[in-house]
């Protein structure tokens, strides 16, 4: 197969995965977001951290690092970093824009709105953005591999993975930044260079990144598992929160909070059989992927944390 077909196929699939990050970033920022809407998401989001952290994170921090008591160490290690991070800097929250319709439910939200300063959309930002990164570098090792072996089906099934699950975490940006003091402007801006970040991987997988991470795999486990440890603690101390301190909508918000888990479950468990489906293969440096692209199929395992959202 020609190296031009896989190189504007992967650039096609790059595009989707940009388009479907930027709809699901814009969502949030469209729809006027109600005080019941707004916790609805932010429930949504919680379950959906809660999810990656122990469904999908985690468990390949441990792959990589060969060690379930150094994975929960680094774990341990993101969720007190981010705890004293969310402690001692000072956050601020708004509930709903100004001018949304308020909803009278009876009684204030002052310990749910204090919980809510904690909120750090800086921090989901940051740790979905590394994701995003290796979703990049696994898509263009599927890709590479799949042209040497005449199929289509690793590389597809690759990115639909990104694809589909790219919203969910471009709306769980947007969603913990309507709740935040960040401008309009900034949060197009954090958007756009979000979506950018799955392409800039795939990117990188032809510059040398991918070979780092598979010469490397106790960084990059201790990476997946500090991630893991900081999107629990902001879902814990920040997001979980509001389950508890709205009891007139606390149906609604346990629904949400488990649909939130039951999305990183199907997304944790796609990569899952992915990353079964690629083992056995031989391994190879990503820099010369383009002149040796039979070794290629290992390193899609190896570079990709389960086709994480990001």
């Amino acid at each position: 197969m020609p190296l031009a077909y896989p190189t504007i196929l992967l650039a096609v699939y790059c595009l989707l995965a940009l388009l479907a990050a930027l709809v699901g970033g814009l969502l949030p920022m469209l729809f006027r977001l109600t005080h019941t809407r707004l916790q609805l998401a932010i429930s949504f989001v919680g379950g959906l951290m809660i999810g990656l952290a122990l469904l999908g994170m985690f468990p390949h921090a441990e792959h990589h690092l060969s060690s379930t008591t150094k994975a929960a160490g680094w774990f341990l290690a993101g969720f007190v970093v981010m705890f004293v991070l969310q402690r001692f800097l000072p956050f601020h929250h708004h509930d709903v824009p100004d001018g949304a319709p308020a909803e009278p439910c009876g009684h204030t939200h002052s310990l749910a709105e204090r919980s809510a300063r904690n909120l750090n959309w800086i921090g989901v930002a940051l740790g979905l953005s590394f994701h995003s990164v290796f979703d990049g570098l696994a898509m263009a090792a599927a890709v590479v591999s799949d042209a040497h072996y005449q199929r289509t089906a690793l590389g597809l099934g690759a990115a639909l993975a990104v694809i589909l699950h790219k919203p969910f975490g471009a709306m769980a940006i947007s969603t913990l930044m309507a709740v935040s003091p960040a401008s309009r402007r900034t949060k197009w801006l954090v958007n756009f260079a979000f979506a950018l970040v799955t392409p800039l991987g795939a990117l990188l997988f032809f510059v040398g990144a991918g070979s780092f991470a598979q010469a490397h795999p106790g960084w990059l486990g201790a990476a997946l598992a500090m991630c893991a440890g900081t999107f629990l603690c902001i879902a814990c101390m920040g997001l979980l929160p509001e389950l508890q301190f709205h009891a007139h909508d606390r149906v609604k918000l346990t629904v949400a909070l488990l649909a939130g888990i039951a999305v990183a479950a199907g997304i944790a468990f796609y990569g899952h059989e992915d990353l079964e489906h690629s083992h056995g293969a031989t391994s190879v440096s990503s820099s010369t992927a383009q002149r040796q692209p039979d070794s290629v199929p290992q390193l899609a395992a190896t570079v990709s944390p389960g086709i994480l959202p990001g």
